[in-house]
């Protein structure tokens, strides 16, 4: 059995209580009955695993994403009402290894409660980080890694129609295997994109660190982070800054880059602070955006990536 799957037991299982009360105060108004949409539930945690997970999905089960555009998955939260979803899902699909800080322990509740779940970042074969206050640890963000994420698809498919009723197992497969090709066309077209980067300026500083997974599939050095750690939530101190602004300085890094999502005050900083001509380039790493805002998909969201950095290590 994979390490991210867990046994369930028999189904279908009541729903949560909180769930049920719900209903029982609308009944009178509403008429809490089978009008409304009886497909299967599919909660998913993250915006780009939930965008994935649509794509697999299709109209065979309701997809619920928990985290809103924009984001930052290391702090956002859940509700209630969104607790209650996860509890009462036909399957929670997350990313897992610490990335969703405040919402792991309501998936882990669901899971105890027979809610089946799949873990997606400790099934694909995670990295761990080699440096910093987070060496040794594994490192969550293995979605800017294409070829990693063809594998999460798969494995999401696999377990949509493993353990959700109702849905068409055919129409499923075909759905994955479709998006399946465009991520691998999707991989194609960063290797190309990135082919134009000279070796000597493949060197890479980011936010924070969120880049591993794309570094080593396509020969890239990550020279640093602004904050040296794998979550947003820690914070550099004077001696961190004095030394990347060092290496900055050793390396001849041509760009810094940050989260879209998130202030880039101390890159700003560290560029003022270092003696070369460093640009502060905004990338969409973590979370997508609201359509037509640049990156509503995962698959936009990595080609306007790969542009971005192909012109931040190219240019003079």
């Amino acid at each position: 059995m994979n390490a991210a799957e867990n046994p369930v037991p028999p189904r279908r299982r009541a729903a949560p209580v909180a769930v049920l009360l719900v209903c029982a105060a609308l009944a009178g108004v509403t008429g809490c009955s089978g009008s409304a949409d009886e497909r299967p539930t599919v909660v998913v945690t993250t915006n780009i695993l939930g965008d994935i997970t649509r794509q697999i999905v299709g109209d065979e089960a309701e997809v619920k994403v928990l985290m809103k555009p924009n984001a930052d998955p290391h702090s956002f939260g859940v509700s209630a009402a969104e607790a209650a979803e996860i509890e009462s899902a036909d399957l929670v699909v997350y990313n897992g290894l610490g990335l969703e800080e405040n919402v792991l322990r309501h998936v882990s509740a669901a899971r105890e409660s027979g809610v089946p779940t799949l873990g997606v970042g400790k099934a694909v074969h995670p990295l761990t980080y080699k440096a910093d206050a987070t060496a040794g640890q594994a490192d969550p963000h293995f979605w800017t890694d294409p070829y990693r994420v063809r594998k999460a698809v798969r494995l999401i498919g696999e377990k949509v129609a493993a353990e959700v009723d109702g849905v068409d197992k055919k129409a499923v497969e075909k759905q994955s295997g479709a998006y399946a090709a465009k991520v691998q066309r999707l991989s194609e077209q960063m290797k190309e994109s990135f082919a134009g980067i000279p070796k000597e300026r493949r060197k890479l500083v980011t936010n924070h660190h969120v880049f591993g997974y794309m570094a080593q599939r396509f020969h890239f050095q990550v020279v640093g982070a602004v904050i040296p750690s794998g979550t947003t939530l820690a914070s550099p101190s004077a001696a961190d800054m004095k030394s990347l602004a060092t290496t900055i300085d050793k390396t001849g890094v041509k760009a810094i880059f940050v989260d879209s999502s998130q202030p880039d005050r101390l890159a700003r900083v560290l560029k003022r602070e270092s003696h070369l001509d460093v640009a502060v380039i905004p990338l969409f790493s973590e979370s997508l955006t609201e359509k037509g805002k640049g990156a509503a998909t995962y698959i936009q969201m990595m080609r306007s990536n790969s542009k971005a950095i192909t012109r931040g290590l190219t240019r003079s």
